[in-house]
């Protein structure tokens, strides 16, 4: 699936909980409806943002998925923010 986004933050190298903290604060300059598009290579970072999705009142998971970068698992999340 072909996701649009609005803006990409990587994250590749940080480890957990770095993903997460640097998406949430990155959620919070985009505009009501836009589209972060999270690059990262922390294999935790699948779950935590379904967890932070699961609980989180202004962001919506969209779409995981992990493809292969230079042989190495690159895990891509697209959130949409709600509110």
């Amino acid at each position: 699936m072909a996701t649009t986004f609005d803006h990409t933050l990587d994250v590749k190298g940080a480890k957990c909980p770095m993903p997460l903290v640097k998406s949430r604060k990155a959620m919070n300059d985009l505009a009501i409806g836009e589209v972060l598009r999270v690059v990262a290579t922390d294999r935790g970072s699948v779950a935590d943002f379904q967890g932070w999705a699961k609980t989180a009142r202004n962001v919506e998971l969209l779409e995981q998925e992990t493809v292969q970068e230079n042989g190495q698992d690159t895990y891509v999340h697209y959130l949409r923010r709600t509110s």
